[in-house]
């Protein structure tokens, strides 16, 4: 459920517009807190060009507004933080989980990885040993332990069992009924069709609403 359906996303929420780069766009988008944006369509349509200029990790122009506050006024890394990007495949700077955690984040996220069906074992775990799957998981509590305001995920589950598959939407169902807005690019249909809310097309590097 939105929990902020009636609030004005440019105070409350995320607002786009004229957001474009010389790969991708426009786009125009507004979310308030607990919004669920799905976006689907072909692999190249441009779905992760889209996640990564609404992260600035592209070169983009356009006025995004986080809560009534341009993104011009917030530094690169207090921006990412607030709107968090995880990619299909996410990277990792340091040999083990652990050492992508703040000490202070250490128990946030192995109840959240108990959450998410991972071993606490694996926080002490060399990520070269991790399955794909289980990289997957662990970078999606390594973004949300910091708590971000918009969450934008990449094809979240394309590594996934079926279990896990439901353990990741449960756990993003309750990321949303914390007021988290939630934008994801899915290939899976069945993915699509039960996050619900608000489903997007990418067609020619745009957006185009369902």
């Amino acid at each position: 459920m939105n929990v902020a359906a009636n609030h004005n996303p440019a105070e409350h929420g995320l607002t786009l517009a004229d957001l474009r780069s010389s790969l991708a766009g426009p786009f125009e988008l507004n979310a308030v807190a607990g919004d669920v944006i799905v976006v689907t369509g072909r692999s190249g349509s441009g779905k992760s060009l889209f996640l990564r200029m609404l992260a600035d990790l592209d070169v983009n122009d356009g006025t995004v507004i986080l809560d009534g506050k341009d993104r011009r006024t917030f530094s690169a890394p207090n921006w990412r933080a607030l709107v968090m990007y995880v990619a299909a495949e996410s990277g990792w700077w340091f040999d083990t989980v652990a050492e992508h955690f703040a000490a202070e984040d250490a128990d946030l996220a192995n109840g959240l990885a108990a959450e998410l069906g991972l071993s606490p074992d694996l926080m002490s775990a060399p990520v070269a040993q991790l399955s794909s799957g289980e990289r997957q998981r662990w970078a999606l509590i390594r973004a949300v332990v910091r708590h971000p305001r918009v969450l934008l995920l990449d094809e979240p589950t394309g590594a996934l069992d079926q279990n896990s598959v439901e353990r990741v939407e449960q756990f993003l169902r309750r990321q949303v009924e914390q007021g988290t807005i939630l934008i994801l690019v899915t290939h899976d249909p069945g993915l699509a069709e039960r996050m619900g809310g608000r489903r997007f097309e990418m067609v020619d590097r745009k957006l185009r609403a369902l």
